[in-house]
């Protein structure tokens, strides 16, 4: 490569598809790079071109270049390849590669991570990967491993990170400073607070590392220690726990065990990535999908598809069955069969709306029994005034078009009625599933869709069959 091209080769040369700031790998660093792999004699540019850059940038890269070009990026930047690329990683793109690499390789990758960025990436593997990765780990990361695997999926006990900072209640600012300073390499990279614990290891406060520094150094960590403190018991749901780290404000929270001793902390860092993680899990369950599946391979995704499509097939008979109903009614008046998809459209995408905000509040605790009435009904009102916003414009639209002001009247009534229908059962239907203990993130869908438009059908075209036949 000349002098000329290695300047013009850079990751961060903004494009169209990028915002003003580049925070993301360019996509002509992508076509660029993925040129040099089908040279055999390009090993080392890849690796210059590759090795300045942050580990969320090279695993955009990996993400982005196809599996088996990934391996060999990993193969050519050998040990120059920062751990925490694989962070940054989707956890089945992860999986697949760890699969695919030496288990030599995987172990010294895995010891450099902090304890619960690992467990979270070992916790994929099948039963037998996990073992044999296990076996190669240094024996400090496999006991954190192993004691984090016996907490349940998606708990704090999984979440949590083993290194922390605590110190006894009854020493001082002076005495905690020289202990930082001589445990330097003991401690994590990054802390918040430091834990103040009682001789049996219980958690009694917390004093953010900031007022440490302002103290003066004969004063006791014990005066200084926070009454309001957020010990986090470790079968506590990850879900639980970020809420309480967005209510409370906080930066961090001690773990303590079935008889409160600390045994871990977790960080916000760790919550910003619970919160995109059930965020990202409410939003694929609204369609019916566990996963995104975009490194799965196709008969894998095509499975996991199946079965919601045909619960989808199933409701979508039922509405089939109301139209049915009104065969007659239809070839009389062609323009029934125009018009009624409207109906069962609008009440559809209204129902979706008022479900979207219902599912929410569930999900971030702003909707519970006191106040799901309010809820409901401030939805049933907003679906009646667009229900008549709406009605207004289409019967006007259908008197205009097919010459019947009766026809208009009766689609424009319909519309009403669905609309308040989907506004009630938006925001009823995952409510009541709640109560009932499943989740409504994967099943309202269903049931608000099948409602809509039998809802929709049934009142317009019982309608029509009433007053135009």
């Amino acid at each position: 490569m000349s002098d000329n091209d290695q300047t013009e080769f850079q990751p961060k040369e903004p494009d169209e598809h990028e915002g003003e700031h580049g925070f993301t790998v360019s996509d002509d660093f992508i076509r660029r790079l993925q040129d040099l792999f089908d040279s055999a004699e390009a090993r080392e540019e890849i690796r210059i071109a590759c090795i300045e850059l942050s580990a969320a940038d090279v695993a955009e890269v990996i993400s982005k270049i196809g599996f088996d070009r990934a391996l060999e990026l990993i193969d050519i930047l050998g040990e120059d390849i920062d751990a925490e690329v694989f962070v940054y990683l989707d956890n089945d793109l992860v999986t697949r590669l760890f699969e695919n690499m030496p288990d030599w390789d995987v172990a010294s990758i895995i010891n450099q991570m902090e304890s619960d960025d690992a467990l979270d990436l070992i916790e994929d593997l099948d039963e037998e990967a996990q073992t044999k990765i296990l076996k190669t780990l240094s024996s400090k990361m496999r006991a954190a491993i192993e004691e984090g695997l016996t907490f349940p999926e998606d708990s704090a006990g999984r979440l949590m990170q083993r290194s922390l900072v605590a110190v006894p209640q009854f020493w001082t600012v002076g005495k905690t400073l020289d202990y930082l300073r001589v445990a330097k390499n003991s401690l994590p990279d990054d802390f918040y607070d430091i834990i103040v614990v009682d001789p049996m290891h219980h958690v009694v406060g917390e004093v953010p590392a900031g007022h440490i520094l302002k103290a003066q150094r004969t004063e006791r960590i014990a005066d200084l220690a926070l009454d309001n403190f957020h010990p986090i018991p470790a079968g506590t749901d990850q879900e639980e726990v970020a809420h309480m780290f967005r209510r409370e404000g906080l930066v961090s929270a001690p773990v303590v065990n079935e008889d409160n001793r600390l045994i871990g902390v977790i960080t916000v860092d760790d919550i910003v990535d619970v919160i995109d993680e059930e965020a990202q899990e409410d939003l694929l369950k609204l369609a019916g999908m566990s996963d995104t599946h975009l490194y799965k391979d196709v008969l894998y995704t095509t499975r996991a598809r199946f079965y919601w499509l045909l619960v989808n097939l199933m409701t979508a008979i039922a509405a089939s069955v109301v139209i049915g109903l009104f065969e007659g009614t239809i070839q009389q008046i062609v323009a029934l069969a125009i018009l009624m998809p409207i109906v069962a459209s609008m009440g559809g995408n209204a129902g979706t709306q008022a479900m979207t905000v219902a599912v929410r509040g569930l999900a971030t605790k702003e909707l519970s029994k006191a106040n799901a009435h309010k809820i409901i009904g401030k939805e049933v009102v907003v679906g009646a005034l667009n229900g008549i916003s709406f009605a207004i414009i289409i019967g006007l639209v259908t008197w205009l078009w097919f010459h019947s002001a009766a026809l208009g009247l009766i689609i424009g009534v319909a519309m009403v009625l669905n609309l308040i229908v989907a506004g009630f059962s938006g925001a009823a239907i995952p409510v009541i599933l709640d109560r009932l203990g499943l989740d409504p993130a994967v099943s309202s869908s269903v049931f608000l869709t099948t409602v809509t438009d039998v809802i929709g059908f049934f009142a317009f075209l019982g309608l029509a069959a009433a007053f135009l036949i």
